[in-house]
């Protein structure tokens, strides 16, 4: 697997990763869509006094939480306004007992506004910088598959000191199933339990202790990719990882027992 540039995954992850914010500078200047965007989010900043001015705001909105790699969920109205109207440090806000690291820190940044946290120009320039990392990423995505999970991991992985805190991310938890040698749309109809219980022996938080542990794991993980592509689905959103969309797998299970999967292949096998 190469790069449009002819380098390899790796080689071109290691090229990013050389000074990641020079490239997004660059990035930024030839991609005009997102620099539009981002332009009139900056104009429409002193204007978000409040969450609901954030959340009546649709493109200003989709540059916040793609600053903080929540795209996908900003249709959920009700979960973005649970997120930015409690009390992030009481253990009953969805912030906490969702155990998403990502979700906390969007809440923490959000949840006063007294004054508006837009009233800031270093909050503005950072939720701009985050919005471009983003973009760049996705579009060495599409240039090479896999790259753009690498270059997230690479940014986040130090954040997570628990293994619930790494699941929490579907982003993080993909390359993690692919290192540790499973097929993540397999895994992915899995219970929470039986993804814990297959993940515990084989994850050990100490390889994401320093920077160089973490590119050599996401350095593993492209080149796994190299040999064994992964085709393409759809990722699913935090709230179906939670269980919203009916079932009782996924993060739900936190909060609740007796959790099962209906199949019978695949990696399910193992547990039946």
């Amino acid at each position: 697997m190469t790069s449009v540039s002819g380098l390899s995954a790796v080689g071109q992850y290691i090229l990013d990763t050389k000074d990641e914010t020079a490239s997004v500078a660059t990035y930024t200047k030839t991609d005009c869509t997102d620099a539009g965007l981002v332009k009139k989010f900056e104009q429409s900043a002193p204007s978000l006094t409040s969450a609901s001015a954030l959340l009546d705001n649709y493109s200003a909105l989709k540059v916040v939480l793609g600053a903080y790699g929540m795209s996908s969920i900003i249709n959920e109205t009700a979960v973005l306004k649970d997120l930015m109207t409690q009390d992030p440090t009481s253990k009953t806000s969805l912030a906490v007992t969702s155990g998403n690291a990502t979700w906390k820190a969007f809440a923490t940044a959000f949840s006063s506004w007294d004054p508006s946290p837009f009233a800031s120009s270093d909050t503005v320039s950072s939720i701009v910088q985050g919005y471009m990392t983003g973009q760049f990423e996705t579009s060495e995505g599409t240039a090479t598959p896999g790259l753009d999970n690498a270059l997230y991991f690479t940014r986040k992985a130090s954040g997570v000191t628990t293994l619930a805190g790494l699941m929490s991310d579907s982003t993080l938890l993909k390359v993690v199933e692919t290192v540790s040698g499973y097929d993540p749309t397999e895994f992915g109809a899995l219970s929470y339990d039986q993804q814990v219980h297959m993940l515990q022996n084989k994850v050990s938080m100490s390889d994401f202790s320093t920077p160089a542990k973490i590119q050599q794991y996401a350095e593993r993980y492209l080149a796994i990719l190299q040999f064994n592509p992964q085709t393409t689905t759809p990722t699913p959103t935090l709230l179906s990882l939670y269980g919203s969309d009916g079932t009782n797998t996924g993060i739900l299970s936190l909060f609740t027992s007796g959790t099962s999967s209906s199949s019978s292949t695949g990696l399910l096998s193992l547990f039946s």
